[in-house]
């Protein structure tokens, strides 16, 4: 039996990298799931990757109606909803991140809402949903290990460490508050993963030898976005009914590592 066999699940960030991969992840282990992403682009190539068993809508995941429209998507096809990975967010660089110093109120500004903002309203939207099906249900966040484990000297965005400490926060407090309606909530913390939002790094070679270092399991290598999907299988599924609440980080060891410049 697949873990998660009859599951329907929305994915908002669910077209491509780590979002795509976990729903291709989420349809093999029986689920059906709804991708959200920002690019029509991305929502057609995603949805003819998931065999017949997913859907794909354009949306921001800043805008209110996103989320619930989403939600709304998955009760009507799919007759139900069970489970929310958030996973949308990315670096406020362009729009004016970086060392407390030079961060423009524009950056913070952008930065939180990309980062923060859209994740309280999918949670949002997914614990009214549970709370009026009234069966209960599982949300899994994205955070970053930069929210709790600095890089100074390679990653120094200081809104995006503030909105991903935040998600701790937010996971951990909606959590305490919802398990009475047996509704999870739970958060990963990956370290630096091969997705668009990466180029910066994947391109700069002292970075890529900081990483090596840095994240040093499997020889030292920088993250797949796969390395992700079997914690987001499990949070989703009823093998994590008894947990809620928890942060995992999966970072090659990134939390544990001084990384050598």
């Amino acid at each position: 039996m697949n873990w998660l066999t009859d599951k329907r699940i929305v994915i908002i960030g669910g077209t491509t990298g780590m979002g795509l991969s976990a729903a291709q992840a989420f349809v093999r282990e029986g689920a059906r799931v709804v991708v959200v992403g920002r690019n029509p682009e991305s929502c057609t190539a995603a949805e003819a990757q998931l065999d017949g068993n997913g859907l794909a809508m354009s949306g921001d995941a800043a805008d209110p109606k996103t989320a619930v429209t989403a939600i709304d998507l998955c009760q009507n096809i799919f007759g139900g909803f069970d489970g929310l990975y958030h996973v949308a967010g990315g670096s406020g660089r362009r729009f004016g991140d970086g060392p407390l110093h030079e961060l423009t109120l524009e950056g913070w500004n952008a930065t939180i809402q990309l980062n923060i903002t859209s994740l309280m309203l999918s949670n949002q939207a997914a614990v009214r949903a549970f709370r009026e099906q009234g069966q209960g249900g599982s949300i899994l966040n994205m955070g970053s290990v930069l929210g709790h484990s600095p890089s100074p000297k390679h990653f120094v965005t200081h809104a995006y460490a503030a909105a991903k400490s935040a998600v701790i926060g937010f996971t951990r407090s909606i959590a305490a508050y919802y398990a009475a309606d047996n509704i999870r909530v739970n958060a990963l913390l990956p370290a630096l993963v091969e997705t668009p939002m990466s180029q910066r790094a994947t391109t700069d070679e002292a970075i890529m030898s900081f990483v090596k270092t840095k994240q040093p399991l499997e020889g030292g290598r920088i993250g797949q976005p796969n390395d992700l999907d079997g914690a987001a299988v499990y949070f989703l599924s009823d093998q994590s009914r008894f947990t809620t609440g928890q942060i995992l980080a999966i970072d090659g060891g990134w939390d544990l590592s001084e990384g050598q410049y």
